[in-house]
C-alpha cells in the first residue's frame, strides 16, 4: 500500500461511527395493546395498566422502548448477539405484562392422594397433605385461589395477572409434596404427566 493509502485507512479508522441499533428477529416485532391497555414510561421504568390490574418493571439494560399507535417497540443499544438478546428478553417481558393485565394467567393444581384436601382460609390455603400437621400457606399479593366445590378441595384453581408471581407461587405449593414416584401421590399440575417407577413388589412378582 502506498503512503496515501495507508493515511486514508487510519483516518477512517480515526472516524468517530454513528450510535447503530441492532434487532432481534422476535425482539422487533411490536407489542400490540388490547383494548382497555394502557403503557408509560418514566425513566426506565414501564407502567401497564389493564382490566387485570397494573404492572411495573425496569427495562432491561441497553435496551430502548418506543410507545407508538402500533403499540411497544423495542430496539437495542448493543452489538451482535448480546445486542438481540437484551432486546428478545424485553420484548418477551413486557408481552407476559400486557397479556397479563388484559387476560390474566391461570394455573390449576391437583392433589392426588388420601385425605389431600386444600380449603381457604382468608388469603391463604390451608393444604392437608398426609403430614402430621396441615400447611397454612399465605398467597402472594395480585394471586387469587379458588376451590371448586365438586372437586372435594382436591383441585386450587390460581389466577392472577403476574406470569412470574404465578410460576412461584404454583412451584412453592408444588413443592410441599411433589408428585412421588411409585403411586403418584402428592401435588402435580393439571395435565402433568408422573412417570411412575414398579417398585420392589412389582420386581419381585416379575421373577
Amino acid at each position: 500500500m502506498t503512503t496515501q493509502e495507508v493515511t486514508r485507512e487510519l483516518t477512517r479508522s480515526l472516524r468517530p461511527k454513528p450510535e447503530r441499533t441492532y434487532q432481534a428477529r422476535i425482539g422487533k416485532r411490536p407489542i400490540p395493546l388490547p383494548k382497555g391497555v394502557t403503557a408509560t414510561l418514566k425513566d426506565r421504568t414501564v407502567e401497564i395498566k389493564g382490566p387485570k390490574g397494573t404492572l411495573t418493571r425496569e427495562l432491561p439494560p441497553n435496551t430502548i422502548l418506543k410507545l407508538d399507535a402500533a403499540g411497544l417497540t423495542l430496539t437495542s443499544t448493543l452489538e451482535g448477539r448480546d445486542g438481540s438478546r437484551f432486546q428478545g428478553l424485553a420484548r418477551a417481558l413486557l408481552a407476559a405484562m400486557v397479556l397479563g393485565v388484559a387476560e390474566g394467567y391461570t394455573k390449576t393444581l391437583q392433589l392426588v392422594g388420601t385425605g389431600y384436601r386444600a380449603e381457604l382460609k382468608g388469603q391463604a390455603v390451608n393444604l392437608a397433605l398426609g403430614f402430621s400437621h396441615p400447611i397454612l400457606f399465605p398467597l402472594p399479593k395480585g394471586v387469587k385461589c379458588e376451590i371448586p366445590a365438586d372437586s372435594k378441595g382436591t383441585l386450587l384453581i390460581l389466577t392472577g395477572s403476574d406470569k412470574e408471581v404465578m410460576g412461584q407461587t404454583a412451584a412453592k405449593i408444588r413443592g410441599f409434596r411433589p408428585p412421588e414416584p411409585y403411586g403418584g401421590k402428592g401435588v402435580r399440575y393439571q395435565g402433568e404427566k408422573v412417570r411412575e417407577k414398579a417398585g420392589k413388589a412389582a420386581k419381585a412378582g416379575g421373577k
